[in-house]
């Protein structure tokens, strides 16, 4: 059936409190008021307090109890109700979520699913529209995903109730109910750590994730080019093989993500092609990226965040190299 994406997370979330009954998930305002975007509407009715929770306002808490759930056999999935807010649960998340499969020598693990809406471009105020991934990548012990569709959101987010670490599923604030696609009603899977080809070309390599990839669908489009588009739908573990196969295909490689540009997923896979397709390429890698500065006011942010504008004229800038 069609549905947007809050539809096919909602769906996903019914899926996986059907399947396993240790799951439960907890966060604030997740129950009878559905989350602040409805994501979870329903299944307090349906489940009731001792599966879907309404927790106090203390993110730490709830990452702190779902590491507990966790490592007890449960299956936790805390809500944090907008990305800047995860911060305040940093210290649980890093020191002890990330860890704990190393600390013990996998005697435990931490399985849980910390969902949260993530990036900007709905006019939201600075900690709501934050851009985390890299954050949450570097530790290594963290699973990082970020879907693009409502398909995906849906497969990813029930193949990561199957894992046995710790994910977390960044789920653009932008794309909730930004449009609509066939979506099963039933259960399925994506894989987690492998990058869909959403478009096959020759002149260029444009490779992108979350609220960016129907953006350069469009300027693709719009501009009648033949690249190839590589959504990561995975920011880690990355697939490499998926951007150096198409860097050296193409030998032009554009990277375009929100986050900021310093120190960001974009200079990790540079970094990455440069060590091993570096003669392969035709011209230097480019990257579009919102600028290395705090997240301004929603009267600014049409300026701060890359847009179709900021996207063509890269690809244009690439291809005359």
């Amino acid at each position: 059936m069609q549905m947007n994406m809050a539809n096919a997370i909602n769906s996903a979330l019914d899926a996986i409190l059907t399947e396993n009954p240790t799951s439960v998930m907890l966060g604030e305002d997740i129950g009878k008021d559905g989350g602040v975007f409805r994501v979870t509407d329903g299944l307090f009715d349906k489940y009731g307090p001792g599966r879907v929770m309404d927790t106090p306002l203390a993110e730490s808490g709830i990452i702190g109890v779902s590491i507990g759930m966790a490592i007890a056999g449960m299956l936790p999935i805390p809500e944090i109700q907008f990305a800047g807010f995860s911060y305040l649960g940093f210290d649980q998340l890093v020191s002890h979520a990330a860890r704990y499969r190393s600390r013990t020598r996998s005697t435990f693990t931490v399985p849980m699913i910390v969902r949260m809406p993530v990036s900007g471009g709905v006019r939201a105020l600075e900690h709501h529209s934050e851009s985390p991934e890299a954050y949450y990548s570097h530790p290594g012990g963290l699973i990082v995903v970020e879907p693009s569709s409502p398909y995906d959101a849906k497969g990813l987010l029930i193949r990561a109730s199957h894992m046995h670490d710790t994910v977390m599923f960044l789920e653009p604030t932008m794309l909730y109910r930004l449009f609509k696609q066939e979506v099963p009603e039933s259960s399925y899977e994506v894989e987690i750590g492998k990058a869909n080809k959403i478009r096959e070309g020759d002149d260029l390599s444009i490779i992108t994730y979350g609220t960016m990839v129907n953006m350069v669908k469009k300027v693709v489009e719009k501009k009648n080019l033949s690249a190839d588009i590589v959504d990561l739908r995975t920011i880690n573990p990355i697939d490499d093989d998926a951007i150096i196969k198409s860097a050296k295909k193409t030998g032009k490689v554009l990277i375009v993500h929100e986050a900021p540009r310093s120190f960001g997923v974009g200079a990790e896979i540079s970094a990455r092609i440069a060590e091993e397709a570096i003669f392969e390429l035709d011209a230097p890698i480019m990257r579009v990226a919102s600028p290395s500065i705090p997240y301004p006011f929603p009267g600014y942010e049409q300026y701060y965040l890359p847009n179709e504008e900021k996207i063509s004229k890269a690809i244009d800038k690439l291809l005359a190299e």
